[in-house]
């Protein structure tokens, strides 16, 4: 596989995709969907059912049930444990779907290994936001958060079709900056465990 400006756009579309189902499942899956119903994204043979009318009135209908339901309070935590890992088969399959690879077992790793963890990783950092809006807030400012996710997810989903190098490096620092508050979450949560075992 030849790492041309081609290549590179498939892989940063994927990236910017995949990261954006970290923030909502089904808006990036809904995004993609219309974007090759109408010819604009090209997705892999094998793909072609995500631009179908039944498969696009699935998305449709979930992305309104998922955007709706982080409107409940304590459900939006709740809703956080299950988003988790539908975010990364999301985020896998819009990868994929979208890789340039002749190779189906290329293709699929790259998918899990790259869109699944961007997914991931933009999740876990949602999923740390929200339990701190409610912890802090009561909840009261859950409402803040969700709104933000949905602008993020479709932002990030449609500006990926058209600027998809600019929104992946944007999603990199993104995903980078959660990883080390993350680590300095988890540093500074085992000295203080140690702290008091002494």
């Amino acid at each position: 596989m030849e790492l041309n400006v081609e290549t590179i756009s498939a892989v940063a579309l994927g990236i910017g995709l995949s990261a954006s189902t970290g923030f909502r499942v089904f808006i990036p899956l809904l995004v993609a969907g219309l974007a090759s119903h109408f010819g604009i994204l090209p997705l892999g043979e094998s793909f072609s059912w995500m631009s179908s009318v039944p498969a696009l009135l699935s998305f449709g209908v979930a992305a309104v049930v998922e955007v709706l339901a982080y409107y409940i309070p304590f459900v939006d935590n709740l809703l956080d444990s299950i988003a988790t890992p539908l975010s990364v088969a999301a985020g896998t399959l819009l990868m994929t779907s979208v890789f340039p690879s002749d190779s189906e077992w290329m293709k699929w790793i790259v998918g899990f290994v790259v869109g699944g963890g961007a997914a991931a990783t933009i999740q876990s950092g949602s999923a740390v936001t929200r339990l701190l809006s409610t912890k802090f807030t009561a909840g009261a400012g859950n409402p803040v958060v969700s709104t933000g996710e949905g602008v993020a997810a479709t932002g990030f989903s449609i500006l990926s079709l058209f600027t998809p190098i600019l929104v992946a490096v944007i999603l990199v620092i993104f995903v980078v900056v959660v990883l080390r508050l993350v680590y300095k979450n988890l540093l500074k949560k085992r000295k203080l465990t140690s702290h008091q075992g002494d």
